[in-house]
C-alpha cells in the first residue's frame, strides 16, 4: 500500500550513474589503471579481463569521449567518495530565503516596531526581507502613506540592510525588498 505523493527516490539526492563492467556498450575503450596510468586503447573484452585480474571494476568515467574512457577501480569506494563530496558541497551551500512582512498603511507605532524587529532578525540571519503595505478599500488613494512607511523601514534598517528592489506597486500592495549588507558585498 503506497501513500499518495510519497516516493522512495525523494529520500536521497541521486548521483550520476556510471556504467560498470558488463553495462559498458562500446567496442573499444581507453583504459586508465587504478593509479592513473594509461593502459591504452583496447577492446572491451580485454579491458574487462584486465580489471578482473586486479579484482577491481571497470567503470566508464567519460562516456562521450572517442573512444570512451574507462577506469579500473573499486566501484563501491568510488560511489562512497562521490556521496561524501556531494554531502560536503551541500553542507557549504547557503540558502537565502525571502521572508515577508505584511503591514497596513495605518499601522500603530508599537505594531511597526514589532514588524521592524522581524525584518531586522531576517536581515541579520542572512535572509532577504520583503515588506508589503497592503491597501484595502479606499486606502489605495493614500499611496503616499505606504511610501512614507517603506522609507521609514529603509532608514531604520540602513545599518544592516540595503535596498534590493525599490518600493513599487503590485496590484493593491506596495512592496520593498531589502537584502543584508554582507550579501550585497558577496555578489560583487
Amino acid at each position: 500500500m503506497r501513500r499518495k505523493g510519497f516516493s522512495r527516490s525523494s529520500r536521497k539526492p541521486s548521483l550520476p550513474e556510471n556504467k560498470v563492467n558488463a553495462q559498458i556498450q562500446a567496442q573499444e575503450v581507453r583504459v586508465v589503471g587504478p593509479d592513473g596510468e594509461q593502459l591504452g586503447i583496447m577492446p572491451i573484452r580485454d579491458a574487462l579481463e584486465k580489471s578482473q585480474e586486479m579484482n577491481l571494476d571497470l567503470v566508464e568515467v567519460a562516456p562521450n569521449a572517442k573512444p570512451p574512457v574507462c577506469k579500473v577501480m573499486d566501484y563501491g569506494k568510488f560511489r562512497y567518495q562521490q556521496q561524501k563530496r556531494a554531502h560536503e558541497a551541500k553542507k557549504k551551500q547557503t540558502v537565502i530565503q525571502l521572508k515577508e512582512v505584511k503591514i497596513r498603511p495605518k499601522i500603530d507605532d508599537h505594531d511597526y516596531q514589532f514588524k521592524l524587529q522581524h525584518v531586522r532578525r531576517f536581515l541579520t540571519g542572512g535572509d532577504k526581507a520583503k515588506i508589503s503595505v497592503v491597501f484595502r478599500g479606499r486606502e489605495i488613494v493614500h499611496k503616499d502613506l505606504g511610501q512614507k512607511l517603506l522609507e521609514r523601514f529603509i532608514e531604520d534598517t540602513e545599518d544592516i540592510g540595503e535596498i534590493e528592489n525599490l518600493p513599487k506597486m503590485e496590484g493593491r500592495s506596495m512592496t520593498l525588498i531589502l537584502i543584508a549588507k554582507s550579501q550585497k558585498k558577496d555578489k560583487k
